[in-house]
């Protein structure tokens, strides 16, 4: 009797996955089809029956399993009062950051911190200078900040040169002594011209999937966004706060 239902249970699971295959093969093709440049992050079975949600290009939304129906919003569970999609925000973007070593952040943390936040920031941005003259008072407080780049001109200027917000970030990572040209950069001074290897490429095409749209954008340890510029106070407040119940779902 065994030998008789196993292949029958083999098949049955066989075709399981091949139909998922097909479904996501389906997704895919017609998310990454709106539009020139839009790359499919992830795709995985959605809350909602006969839906699946997909991550592309720094949004997330719902499409059908046969790719003929999108719905572009947060999904929200009435019944249990959850926001589906800011949990799933939560939980990639605290995923994408643990692959990010301290070795390609810029860390200002106390002896002993209580909470760390990773900061997407830009040299030219003024609210990213407001924030960071208050860093002596993030730390007092028991806030690490650990900061990532995120040139707000982008990469690549139409001409296909590199811009000014990029080559500035590059100089900054670059400079002999990387934190005394972050603090004078963020009080306005244009940092000595330098290259070498660097994170800045990967730092900002990171925060575009996952929905960076600004600077700056700080995340908390659970993957929460905390708006944008806040006081030292604010942020303390957020980051005691229940987890779940601060920041956006993307």
């Amino acid at each position: 009797m065994l030998k008789k239902i196993l292949p029958a249970l083999f098949a049955g699971a066989f075709a399981m996955t091949a139909c998922a295959a097909d479904n996501e093969k389906a997704v895919r093709d017609a998310v990454e089809a709106l539009g020139p440049g839009i790359k499919v992050d992830s795709i995985a079975p959605a809350p909602m029956e006969g839906f699946y949600q997909v991550v592309a290009s720094g949004r997330m939304v719902y499409v059908s399993a046969d790719g003929r129906y999108m719905l572009n919003g947060n999904l929200i569970d009435l019944k249990a009062k959850t926001d589906l999609s800011a949990a799933s925000w939560a939980a990639t973007r605290k995923a994408a950051l643990a692959k990010v070593p301290a070795s390609q952040r810029l860390i200002y943390a106390p002896a002993n911190p209580k909470h760390t936040v990773t900061v997407f920031t830009d040299v030219d941005c003024g609210f990213c200078r407001q924030l960071h003259a208050h860093i002596d008072e993030f730390n007092k407080q028991g806030i690490a900040v650990e900061y990532v780049f995120w040139p707000r001109e982008g990469i690549k200027t139409t001409a296909g040169n590199d811009t000014p917000s990029y080559t500035k970030a590059v100089s900054v990572w670059c400079s002999a002594d990387r934190k005394n040209a972050f603090n004078e950069a963020m009080k306005g001074a244009t940092p000595k011209a330098a290259t070498c290897a660097n994170p800045v490429k990967d730092d900002f095409e990171l925060g575009e999937r996952l929905g960076v749209n600004g600077t700056p954008t700080i995340v908390t340890e659970n993957g929460d966004v905390v708006g944008g510029y806040v006081t030292p106070a604010q942020l303390l407040k957020a980051l005691e706060a229940p987890a779940g119940t601060v920041g956006r779902g993307g």
